[in-house]
């Protein structure tokens, strides 16, 4: 399969991965009659069970190796669940999404150290202007009903959690199928959230059927969709350019807590997601033009 191939069908994967992930906070926080953690825990367990039964259909049921090479993969995706979830009941949507998405300058750093990627100058400048848009989403929400400077301490939390999740979904993807990655993470990440959901006491209340409806939405759409899209393309593009996308993500969630659950956007808000959008669109353009390039 050639570069240009490659991104051709990795890059569209992930932006509906995005879009998938951006809809979660906006779901969690609709789900108001359970705590955060609880939402956590019969999220991650349906999503689990939904993922092993589609390995177990397709006859390539879930192998130990894959939980091997899969734990760090499957205890960051329960930390970045478990806090993000937490941060969008205590702070706007915006706010929670937006901190989080900082994480691709991370990736910008450790990227080739790691991985062998060397992004061009151009690439860490249009990160860069990315994240300054990202930061006038942020701070044009300041005062805005909802926000909350503890929930913004929470969102900062998961930039270092979704760091090490995307980390290790790259270096998995050398050893074993990202379906196999998907599986693992996913029954990790439940057996991890567990304890800390029974802990709360916010799971002895069980849900109604209106929230039975929401979970199963939340676990078939941002969970097994979202994070099978964007491990299978993981082995696609690069993984500073998968991190980027993210950025996609408070834009989107933005707009979509704005339409479904009246979270007042100010004006600034919208001229930082435009800025985003922008160098996004900018960013993969000029990707596919190095692999173009670069392409027998």
């Amino acid at each position: 399969m050639t570069a240009t191939t490659s991104n051709t069908k990795g890059v569209p994967a992930a932006a509906i991965a995005m879009v998938g992930w951006a809809a979660s906070g906006v779901i969690a926080k609709g789900i108001t009659e359970l705590g955060a953690l609880a939402v956590v825990f019969w999220r991650m367990w349906i999503y689990a069970v939904i993922v092993l039964l589609f390995l177990k259909l397709r006859g390539t049921p879930l192998r130990r190796d894959s939980l091997r090479v899969s734990w760090r993969g499957g205890i960051s995706l329960g930390a970045d669940i478990m806090l993000f979830f937490s941060a969008v009941r205590l702070t706007t949507v915006a706010n929670a999404t937006v901190i989080g998405s900082c994480q691709p300058l991370i990736m910008l750093l450790i990227a080739g150290r790691l991985f062998g990627e060397r992004p061009k100058r151009h690439h860490w400048f249009l990160a860069l202007v990315a994240i300054c848009g990202v930061a006038i989403v942020m701070f044009g929400s300041t005062g805005v009903q909802g926000w909350s400077p503890k929930g913004d301490l929470l969102a900062v939390a998961v930039v270092a959690a979704w760091t090490g999740y995307f980390v290790f979904s790259k270096l998995s993807s050398r050893q074993i199928e990202s379906s196999q990655y998907t599986g693992a993470t996913a029954l990790i990440c439940a057996l991890f959230a567990t304890p800390f959901a029974l802990a709360s006491g916010q799971v002895f209340t069980m849900p109604s059927s209106n929230a039975w409806v929401w979970l199963v939405v939340l676990s078939i759409g941002p969970g097994f969709t979202s994070h099978m899209l964007m491990n299978w393309s993981l082995s696609r593009i690069p993984a500073w350019l998968g991190s980027t996308l993210t950025l996609a993500i408070p834009v989107t969630a933005t707009v979509m807590a704005w339409i479904f659950l009246g979270e007042e956007v100010a004006a600034l808000q919208f001229a930082g997601m435009a800025v985003v959008l922008v160098t996004l669109g900018v960013i993969v353009l000029s990707q596919s033009k190095t692999a173009n390039n670069t392409s027998p």
